[in-house]
This record gives C-alpha cells, structure tokens and sequence, in this order.
C-alpha cells in the first residue's frame, strides 16, 4: 500500500473516530444552542417546568396550512419552530399542522366544526402587487391530553392594528399562549376563587366569560356573605378555604360584620381583587330622550378599610381626553338614522405605562365612568398599574352627565396638572386590621390586628369586568365593545391580575416577555418590486456562478500542471 493511501486511510479512521466520540458526548448531554439576539427560542423556566408535567402522549393540531397569506406564513413557521422548542424537551408532545378547508366537499362541516369549538376564523384582505382578495385562515390550535382539551389562540386580536401589526404581537405571545394551554390541561386545580355575593355585586351573566376563563385554571364558587348575620364565625372560617375574593361592582353597603369577615380573610393571608365604583352611574341610562342622567355619590361603607390599607377612592369621576369611541345619531337621511362616531370622555381608554408584569405589552383597556384613587402612606407597597392620560382630570359629583359633552371644545390648557389619575393599584405588604384597637362587630376569639405578607388589587371600575350581552342575552367576549366593533384587553388584564394574585407569576412572564420581530415594509418591497426580485433572487444566482466560475478556473489551473 503506498505511503499516500496509508496516510489517506489513517485520516478516515481518525476522523470517523471523532464523530462517534461526538455522538456519544451529544447523546449524554443535552443542549440547545439558540443564537438569535432576543432569544427567541429560549424556553423560560415555567415552560420547561409545564413540559415536564407531561407523562402521556399530548397532540396539538394547528389549523394553519394551505395557501397562507405571508404575515401568517410567517405566524405558521414560528408556531412550527417553537413547538419544536417543546418537542425537543419532552418526545411525549406531538403535533401536525392541518388545512380546514384543503377539500372543499368537506370544508364547510370543517368550518361548522370548528365554530362550535369556539375556534373563529379570520377573514382578511390579501393585497399581492396591488391586486386584492379575501382569504380565510384559522389562526388556532387544539391541545388534547388525557380525554381533555383546550383550545390555543395563536393571533392576539390587537385594536386598531394591521394584520403585520396583530402577528407580531402574536409571536411574542406565542410561547404564553401554549404553555398556558398545556398547564390548563396537565396540572390539577388546586387554588379556589370565591365570587362575593351578597351586597348588590355585578350579575353572573355579565361576567360570565371572565368566570369562564378562569375556571379553566382554579376552582370557583360563589360566596353570599348573607350567611354573616346569622353566623359570622363559621361564615369567615368557610372564606378562608378560599385562596383569592373577588368583589366585582358591589352596589350595596357592607355590614360592619361583613368587613370584619372580609379584614380577618386578608390578615389571615387571603388575597383579594376589589372592582368598586364609588359613584352611581349607568352608560345605559343615558340613552333617553334628554340624553343625560345624573351621578352621585355612592357609600359602600368601605372607606375606612381601604384608608387602613392605605387608599382612598374618591367619589369623582375620571374625564379623560383618551377616551373611547361612542357612536350616536345625527340625524336621518330618508327612513335611515345616520350615526356618526365621537370620543366619549368619561370612558377612559388607558395603555399602561408601568413595566409591571401584570400590564407590560397589554393593550388598551376600557373603563366606564371610573374613579380617581389616591395611594396614602403606611408602609404597604403600592404599584399603579393603570392611570389616566395626562389630558384628565377629576368631575365632583353629584353632576349631571349629557351625551352633549361629545362637542365640548379642549384644549392641553384645561389639563394642566391635573392627570395621571390612578385607577388600578395593587397593594403589597402586611396590612393592619381597620378593627385594630376597635370594638369589634362580632367575637371573635382568634382575631388578628397585623397579617402576613399579602397583596390585594384594587380597580376603581366595575365595568372593567363586565361583558356585554349579544340580541339573544348571550355574554360576548370579555373587553369587545358592540357599539364600536373595537376589543379591548381587558380580559388578558383581568387574567394577569388573577395569576399575579394566585402567585402563579412564571406565565405572566412569559406573557411580557419582549422579542425583536424585523418584518419586510410591504409598502417599500411594492414601489421597487424588481429590484427587490433581483436582489432576493438574481443576487445569490449570481454569486453561486462566479464562485463555481471561479472554483472550476482554479481547479483545471491545478491539475493542468
């Protein structure tokens, strides 16, 4: 054997020697390398800590394949990529990507099928060179473990966005949107919610996709506080099996029984969300004849808890230059009513400001003739997570509301000084009893004066809640407003409130986290279309002939000699 194929053979050994010693090392450590700049995909520790949970075989379909639109092509190889990411982590996960509407003799039993499931599809206007047209998509996936299903929205429905707009957000949601969705299905319940009955509190009917929502994470039961005058002892001890009250738009006082039970709840660990109004008005009362209604002031008896826990909030209400489209009639042209769109101040629209995990990346959120809060020193920890615009200010009441104010002229004048308004505050710390050296309504043998660390959230708005009812009495979705077509994010704050609450923050992080989306301008590609083509295409051809140009020059210069 000559001395050139020993030394060719002995190269060949070494090398397939290295590479078995490199698969052997990479089968006994795993490791992911993810070299994007934001970490795209990089699974948070909650997710990884969800993926584990996972101990039978889980499928998630998705419903986006075909002929997509780009921005959702984009939308479908992310959601591809990411569930690799989980696939990677635990081989119990398997997914498949399938088109609804592939046959056409069996689409339309696809589309009824899927409506039913509560999975709506989104219909959007395709513009390719300047030539539109309308296709349908189904932005959904559905998770099935262990007889239990879910369903995963993939397009975060963004007000007021473009369709490039809404698939950005839905990217840096995405990693939320499944881990959320395999948590639902894998872990069992364990915290209970207590919705507070009793004292004149928001219909069910009107939160019942809020209810829904979160009864698909904690257990959930009514608690009528009726049961206090009776037996205030056993009513307490029955709260405390509860983890988080929420007290949504009570209308009627409370009892001093009645606080004392909700105080001795909080002291003893127990967290709450209070959604109060302090004044008493209506958006449907003011749809009359005269188109005005009057608010007052409405007494609750529960100014001296929140003082004690070191707030206050004030009988006024919030009118804000940031407010929320209202449409109303102006007139009649032949038999038909004409409605023109304005701005309704005293329906704050509010973008949050604070970084706060609770709010980061929500969009706006709507409020309804809220309150203004103002936060008091006494060693608890207070956030704001919602304020006003800096063109708000304070209306006193009792006032008159007219639907006239919609032509009220502003100017930045009239706000000097006078906005960001708190209207939604979490409280964290040890609170102090408001029957700390006071007679107590009822005995009470193991009463406590100073509690554990806690946290509460208060909102000065019951309507932020509240869903509204279609013609047939049916709940619409939490946050969308049937007069202006527009939805708000109220439901995903009021979720995060109850996830930060239940101390369940690791998906809320999920929810915040930030990526770096760099998208093509339509627009731009569109005005220089062939130079786009010839860079994107004939460039790489290019290069690919010059360099095997070049590599077949060298190579026959080589052996030529």
């Amino acid at each position: 054997m000559k001395t050139a194929q020993k030394r060719n053979l002995k190269s060949v050994l070494i090398t397939i020697a290295i590479l078995l010693v490199i698969n052997l090392v990479g089968n006994s450590f795993f490791h992911r390398f993810d070299l994007t700049k934001d970490k795209r995909y990089t699974l948070s520790q909650t997710s990884l800590n969800i993926i584990k949970e996972v101990k039978e075989p889980l499928s998630i379909k998705i419903y986006m394949e075909g002929d997509l639109p780009a921005e959702f092509k984009r939308l479908q190889q992310e959601t591809k990529e990411l569930l690799e990411e989980f696939q990677a982590y635990n081989s119990n996960i398997v997914f498949e990507f399938v088109n609804p509407l592939e046959n056409e003799d069996e689409s339309m039993n696809n589309i009824k099928t899927l409506y039913m499931k509560g999975l709506t599809p989104v219909n959007i206007t395709v513009d390719d060179k300047g030539k539109q047209s309308q296709a349908m998509v189904f932005p959904w996936a559905i998770a099935v473990y262990n007889n239990k299903e879910v369903n995963i929205p993939l397009l975060k429905n963004i007000m007021g966005a473009s369709t490039t707009e809404k698939v950005i957000g839905s990217v840096q949601h995405l990693e939320y949107s499944i881990a959320d969705a395999l948590n639902k299905i894998t872990k069992e319940k364990q915290k209970k919610v207590a919705v507070i009955k009793g004292n004149g509190e928001i219909q069910d009917v009107f939160i019942a996709k809020f209810l829904l929502q979160i009864r698909e994470s904690y257990h959930i039961g009514p608690f009528t506080l009726d049961s206090v005058t009776k037996s205030p002892v056993n009513s307490l001890e029955a709260l405390k099996k509860y983890d988080l009250a929420i007290i949504a738009k009570p209308t009627e006082a409370f009892s001093d029984s009645e606080k004392q039970v909700l105080d001795q709840f909080i002291i003893n660990g127990g967290k709450t969300m209070w959604l109060i109004d302090q004044v008493s008005v209506e958006m449907d009362s003011l749809y009359n004849d005269a188109g005005a209604t009057l608010a007052f002031p409405r007494d609750l008896n529960l100014n001296d808890m929140f003082f004690k826990y070191g707030i206050r909030i004030n009988p006024d209400i919030v009118k804000d230059e940031q407010g929320s489209p209202i449409k109303l009639a102006t007139g009649e042209q032949g038999s038909a009513t004409q409605y023109q769109t304005f701005n309704w101040k005293f329906a704050p629209l509010v973008y949050p400001e604070s970084t706060h995990p609770i709010v980061k990346n929500l969009g706006g959120i709507k409020f309804d003739f809220a309150n203004p809060i103002d936060t008091l020193k006494n060693g608890i920890k207070k956030t704001v997570l919602l304020q006003s615009s800096q063109y708000s200010k304070k209306t006193g009441t009792p006032a008159e509301i007219n639907l006239n104010i919609v032509a009220e002229e502003t100017s930045p004048n009239h706000y000097i000084n006078t906005g960001n308004l708190p209207m939604a505050v979490l409280l964290e710390g040890s609170f102090h009893s408001v029957y700390q050296n006071r007679v107590l309504a009822f005995d009470q043998n193991n009463f406590e004066a100073t509690g554990k660390t806690n946290k509460m959230i208060v909102i000065s708005d019951g309507d932020v809640i509240k869903n509204q009812l279609d013609k047939n009495y049916a709940p619409v979705e939490l946050g969308f407003d049937q007069r202006s077509g527009n939805l708000y994010d109220n439901k995903d704050f009021l979720l995060n409130c109850v996830n930060y609450l239940l101390d369940d923050t690791g998906l809320i992080n999920i929810r915040s986290k930030d990526l770096d989306l760099p998208l093509l301008d339509k627009d731009l590609v569109f005005e220089n279309y062939s130079q786009t083509q010839v860079i994107t295409i004939g460039l790489p051809i290019l290069i690919l002939a010059l360099f095997g140009t070049l590599f077949h020059f060298l190579r026959k210069r080589k052996y030529r000699r």
